[in-house]
């Protein structure tokens, strides 16, 4: 079994390496925040008062996390990672925490997310990552926060590396083939 120790440029290659369709990565464009952003309004509940702070187990997971995510190196990427699953898990908690049918977002979003998600495995002809590696489901927010930092001209050293590895992105027609 993989140790989810491994640094940020071996989960991502490995993680490269079932997503290179770019309708696949579009699709996780949308599902991967949405489902983290689910996640954060299903443990919006319950509410602990903690100095002054309302503390719940999404923000538990989200330490968790955080510190997981700033120990795999490339650390200004996991700095822009641990920031957007804040903003994903801040914004949920308002949500959670406000709507009296928070359960109903949460799953609804969740399940919606994941149905994105498969839909873009579909055009890839691939299983997820997750399936052969649980530290997946953690690699998913970094290869998104990574693949849109890299549309705006960051990460291009850290692209470059994976490709080299994994493989252009490319559009596969759904007889398989490549195009």
């Amino acid at each position: 079994m993989p140790t989810p120790f491994r640094p940020a440029l071996t989960l991502l290659t490995q993680y490269a390496t079932y997503h290179r369709d770019r309708r696949n990565i579009q699709t996780h464009l949308v599902g991967v925040p949405m489902i983290v952003f689910a996640i954060g309004v299903l443990l919006s509940h319950p509410v602990l008062p903690v100095a002054g702070l309302a503390l719940t187990p999404a923000w538990l997971v989200f330490l968790l996390s955080a510190a997981w995510y700033l120990t795999r190196g490339e650390f200004a990427l996991q700095v822009a990672v641990v920031a957007v699953m804040a903003l994903l898990i801040g914004s949920a908690q308002v949500l959670g925490q406000s709507s009296p049918s928070w359960v109903a977002w949460g799953v609804g979003l969740f399940a919606l997310g994941w149905v994105i998600q498969f839909v873009g495995h579909y055009y890839e002809g691939r299983k997820p990552a997750f399936a052969d590696d649980l530290v997946g489901l953690l690699v998913g927010p970094m290869f998104v926060v990574m693949e849109l930092l890299a549309a705006v001209g960051a990460c291009r050293e850290l692209v470059a590396r994976i490709e080299a590895e994994a493989g252009p992105t490319h559009l596969r027609d759904l007889t398989g083939t490549a195009a």
